[in-house]
């Protein structure tokens, strides 16, 4: 008589129709994860990554909500966790709309942190019981080298991203003894749709130590070993992924 196979893992991973979260959905469907791909308003897109990470034998499905609306967010996990907890949460939602801080409006500094760390807080808090109770928990979140050294016009998105780090460290202090990580990767000049236009070949060389961007997928690296069993000993770590920047 053999004992049928355990359930996959479930991973959840916020924008996970953009570059990174793409890569990072990837990855972990590699790993054997059933990947949750959420979206905002991209659901087409998280739907058609879903669909080909299924045809290429992973378990996988989309969903959409704003993980800045805490209502929105709860109810959408709730059915989530009907089927049971979701071990493994990659927060990599997150949005730019740089100004100067002395021409930002209100507007503008509000929706980059309600969406960053808000979403951060919407999103895993409702997954850190079920995680304790599993004595298994892989959060990752991903931020930005800005949230390190800073970058001119990202007074918001620096300040949210830098607020994971503490909020990462501190929760780390409070999940550890049950099993479950927090950790964060910080990447710097990555090539996609976010940084497109942004940087000259010439700037990224005088930028970056290695004289490139980097790819999501040595982002998405770096999360899948942070989402391993191997990695049961790091905990509480801001990682960064960004050539030698800082």
């Amino acid at each position: 008589m053999t004992t049928a196979d355990p359930a996959p893992r479930r991973a959840l991973v916020t924008g996970g129709s953009g570059d990174i979260g793409s890569a990072v959905c990837r990855a972990l469907a590699a790993d054997g994860r059933a990947v949750i791909v959420h979206a905002n308003s991209g659901l087409d897109r998280a739907e058609a990554l879903a669909a080909t990470l299924r045809a290429a034998g992973a378990d996988a499905r989309a969903v959409a909500f704003d993980v800045a609306d805490p209502e929105a967010t709860g109810a959408a996990l709730a059915r989530l966790l009907e089927d049971g907890p979701i071990p493994i949460v990659v927060n990599n939602a997150g949005i730019h709309d740089d100004a100067p801080m002395a021409g930002m409006s209100p507007a503008q500094w509000h929706r980059v942190i309600d969406v960053s760390l808000h979403g951060f807080f919407n999103v895993t808090q409702p997954l850190l019981l079920p995680m304790a109770r599993a004595r298994f928990g892989r959060i990752v979140s991903v931020s930005s080298v800005a949230a390190v050294l800073g970058n001119r016009g990202q007074t918001n998105y620096a300040a949210a991203k830098a607020a994971l780090h503490g909020a990462s460290k501190s929760l780390a202090r409070e999940m550890g003894s049950r099993g479950v990580t927090v950790n964060v990767v910080a990447p710097g000049i990555i090539a996609g749709r976010m940084t497109e236009g942004g940087f000259t070949p010439e700037q990224v060389k005088a930028m970056v130590p290695a004289a490139r961007a980097g790819t999501p997928e040595e982002v998405a690296a770096v999360v899948r070993f942070l989402c391993s069993d191997a990695a049961g000993y790091v905990n509480g770590q801001v990682i960064g992924v960004n050539g030698g920047m800082g």
